[in-house]
């Protein structure tokens, strides 16, 4: 039983409908740049809304919505680059190709703290101004969350 388990959780996770295959083509874009474009790498990790998750070749196909955070790049090489998100969306191919779309992405080690730290107090007293205005709060809370993402990410 604990082997037929196993195997399910195996199987669940990773695509069984083509031949497996060492390589992941990834593209990784935002409105500033192109990160990457068809290149190949060994691993992406992704933050989302039904939380993080590391993507491998062969991953089962899936979507998903980015949530604010850090994408974490493994290249071929061994080595890894961070990228900040603030949303966006990631779609996971068949054939092991991946695809990141995000509304803003920029490397980890651009991000200036002191600037987050600064988004983060404007959202704070945002919703506090926003009173009865239900947008106005709502807009300023994504804003504080996006905000609370970047100092956590530049720290």
């Amino acid at each position: 039983m604990a082997f037929r388990t196993a195997n399910f959780a195996l199987r669940r996770m990773m695509s069984t409908s083509t031949p497996r295959t060492a390589e992941m083509s990834f593209t990784f874009a935002a409105p500033n740049a192109v990160h990457y474009n068809k290149a190949s790498v060994k691993q992406v990790d992704v933050p989302s809304f039904s939380g993080a998750f590391g993507i491998l070749p062969a991953h089962v196909p899936t979507l998903a919505v980015l949530k604010p955070g850090v994408v974490t790049v493994y290249e071929e090489d061994g080595s890894a680059k961070k990228f900040f998100v603030s949303s966006g969306s990631v779609t996971i191919n068949d054939d092991s190709s991946v695809q990141i779309l995000a509304e803003e992405a920029h490397a980890v080690e651009d991000l200036d703290l002191a600037a987050a730290k600064d988004v983060v107090a404007q959202a704070n007293a945002d919703i506090g101004a926003a009173g009865a205005d239900e947008v106005a709060k709502a807009e300023a809370m994504i804003a504080l969350e996006v905000g609370e993402a970047l100092v956590a990410a530049a720290q």
